[in-house]
């Protein structure tokens, strides 16, 4: 398989001692970043907090700082799984991170951003919503977690 071979990013990520780290704390800022955003819609449609706005103006204001925190992740991500692409393919907790980032983030685009621009703060498809989207995300960051302890 192509990624297990030896590759730039993952020989540079290898041989120091600095780079994997501050490469991991740019990831972990980018989901900080997005998730955190993410988050404050979805308390939100909970109906919790931020009571002087709506979330479609939420939605809107924090859009920038999402797609940016979601940018940084999605381009530092990558290049930690081809520090060790075989370890990471093997990894359960891995593999079910990605499934979660993967449904989250066409959940977020979808689904939950229609309905955070449907102002419906209030009503039982809002709140569903904002929990489900909640789980996702909490989901991707307990894989995250995990991946180190197996």
């Amino acid at each position: 398989m192509l990624l297990l071979a030896s590759n730039p990013i993952g020989d540079a990520l290898n041989s120091s001692e600095y780079i994997f780290p501050i490469l991991e704390c740019f990831h972990i800022t980018g989901f900080a970043l997005s998730i955190g955003t993410i988050a404050i819609v979805d308390l939100r449609l909970l109906g919790l907090g931020m009571r002087n706005q709506t979330p479609a103006q939420l939605a809107t204001d924090v859009a920038p700082w999402t797609l940016a925190g979601l940018g940084v992740m999605l381009i530092s991500g990558p290049m930690i799984f081809l520090s060790d692409a075989a370890m990471y393919l093997r990894n359960p907790s891995f593999r079910f991170k990605i499934g979660c980032l993967l449904v989250a983030i066409i959940f977020n685009y979808t689904i939950h951003r229609k309905v955070a621009m449907s102002n419906g703060s209030s009503s039982g498809l809002s709140k569903l919503v904002g929990a489900l989207s909640l789980l996702l995300w909490v989901g991707v960051v307990a894989g995250g977690l995990f991946i180190a302890f197996y």
